[in-house]
């Protein structure tokens, strides 16, 4: 497999479905956590886009919630507990280091890669009641639905991971 000059692996150009959306999501949580690499806790916390109180912290944060959320509740149909208070991870752990809270999201990612690992993109989940209202009552979701809901999560983040790791040091780049 290619990488970029970072060390990020780029997707497979073909390949089937499965190892196509896996390629994708791969790139993106590893483009996570170069955006992450070698700032510190005071960097971790600063929100730089003001009137946002956005920042690296809260957004790993979220992302491990949102890893949690879709693979280990809904897909796997486990009942874990969230890991920050509350579902959305954007209320900021101060008890935790940004290593801590990097630690946190790499073993949710761990965890949801052997839990997908050999199943079918056809395979369903259920979401609760609440996520349901919002997709008009409709409580089953397949894992292809879920991965590419991964895959735009992560997208979208890491657009504001960029933002942020510039303003706190220069760094830009993909």
């Amino acid at each position: 497999m290619t990488t970029l000059p970072d060390g990020r692996r780029i997707p497979p150009l073909t390949a089937d479905e499965p190892a196509m959306l896996a390629g994708w999501l791969d790139l993106h949580r590893a483009t996570l956590a170069l955006k992450c690499a070698g700032v510190d806790d005071e960097q971790a916390l600063r929100t730089s886009v003001e009137p946002s109180a956005l920042s690296l912290f809260g957004l790993v944060q979220h992302l491990a919630e949102v890893e949690r959320n879709w693979i280990q509740r809904v897909f796997a149909q486990r009942d874990v507990a969230p890991l920050y208070g509350d579902r959305s991870g954007f209320t900021l752990d101060r008890s935790r280091t940004f290593a801590e809270v990097l630690a946190v999201w790499e073993h949710e990612v761990a965890v949801n890669r052997k839990l997908c690992a050999g199943r079918s993109l056809d395979d369903t989940g259920r979401l609760g009641a609440e996520e349901a209202a919002v997709t008009g009552g409709e409580d089953v979701v397949s894992l292809r639905w879920i991965i590419v809901h991964l895959i735009e999560e992560y997208a979208r983040h890491n657009g504001h991971a960029d933002l942020l790791r510039e303003r706190l040091d220069g760094v830009t780049g993909s």
